[in-house]
């Protein structure tokens, strides 16, 4: 019995130590998403998004404060960044926010919800031979209150 109790303390510390790095390696693939279109830095949108994105935003026209559709694939995704690479007015602020709220995480896909300049981004995750990327995100702009 003793041995049966240790064999199962030892696994769930395991798990638990697993399940401790797939959280930074979710986190990771969030920061270097969000870096990549701050910077231009189309390295980190190749390594944090599956090239099968699905990406779809609400966007606030600043004319007519109406939200516009906006669709973004992988490959636009990458061109968005070379953008703020050539034209460092695309950039991000300076200190501009990057908060990463992971909501739910399984052994394969999780959710998380980012907080960024451009407003409030959802984010599907998987797991690809033990790379977590993002697969699907839905967003929208803020309004200006």
């Amino acid at each position: 019995m003793k041995k049966i109790v240790i064999l199962v303390i030892s696994i769930s510390g395991i798990h638990g130590m697993l399940f401790a790095q797939d959280m930074e390696k979710i986190r990771s693939a969030v920061s270097d998403y969000v870096e990549g279109f701050y910077d231009g830095d189309t390295t980190k949108i190749i390594r944090s998004i599956n090239p099968d994105l699905s990406k779809r935003g609400y966007g606030i026209n600043d004319e007519t404060g109406e939200y516009k559709t906006h669709i973004m694939t992988y490959e636009r995704a990458i061109g968005f960044a070379r953008d703020v690479m050539e034209k460092p007015e695309y950039a991000a602020p300076e200190g501009a926010v990057r908060k990463i709220e992971i909501l739910d995480a399984q052994d394969k896909i999780a959710c998380v919800k980012l907080t960024a300049y451009w407003g409030i981004d959802y984010l599907l995750l998987a797991k690809y031979e033990n790379k977590w990327m993002v697969t699907k995100v839905l967003w929208q702009s803020l309004p200006d209150d």
